[in-house]
């Protein structure tokens, strides 16, 4: 019989970038917890700009003073993200914050982008016992994502950075350049 680890053990592997049991059952309620936070943010009214800004200071783990997010978004844990100043978000951002993502100041993110912090194994026996680690991303400032990106673990993007619409960032983009493609490489340089 195996200790249930407690839920600051399963909270810092999966943050570290350990492998961890993605249903453990603290996992899931703080899971559950933010679903109901960005099923209110998600369903009210955009005329109601104060209360959303309410639920994302409650939701997100640091953020600047100006910031926007387009309903709907929807993330895993909320807390693990953190955001600059002038931070823009169109429709339906995805973020998986299994481990950090940082975003620095004047990002702009185009619609239906996605942030991945999530791995899982390639074997199916170790994928089926829901066994996962996480790996961090860091975008930099001045950073504009264009719409249908998406951006894959472990991934850092440099200061005044432009990714295509459409790409697929699977390594690191250094500072000063228009990086596109599937995967996304450097284009031209800034």
């Amino acid at each position: 019989m195996t200790v249930m680890e407690s839920k600051e053990e399963i909270w810092r592997k999966m943050t570290s970038g350990e492998v961890y049991d993605a249903t453990h059952p603290e996992l899931i309620k703080k899971l559950e917890k933010t679903r109901e936070m960005l099923w209110e943010f998600n369903s009210m009214r955009p005329s109601r700009s104060d209360e959303l800004k309410r639920i994302l200071h409650n939701l997100l783990g640091s953020h600047g003073e100006s910031f926007h997010f387009n309903q709907p978004f929807r993330c895993d844990y909320g807390e693990n993200i953190h955001i600059g100043e002038n931070f823009f978000a169109n429709f339906n951002l995805t973020i998986l914050d299994e481990a950090e993502v940082r975003i620095g100041d004047f990002c702009f993110i185009g619609p239906n982008v996605s942030i991945y912090t999530a791995c899982h194994p390639l074997d199916s026996e170790n994928r089926n016992k829901a066994l996962e680690w996480a790996e961090a991303v860091t975008i930099g400032n001045n950073v504009w994502i264009g719409g249908s990106v998406t951006i894959c673990p472990g991934v850092t993007i440099g200061d005044n950075v432009v990714i295509g619409a459409g790409s697929t960032v699977t390594k690191d983009i250094p500072s000063n350049v228009v990086a596109a493609g599937n995967p996304a490489r450097i284009i031209k340089r800034l």
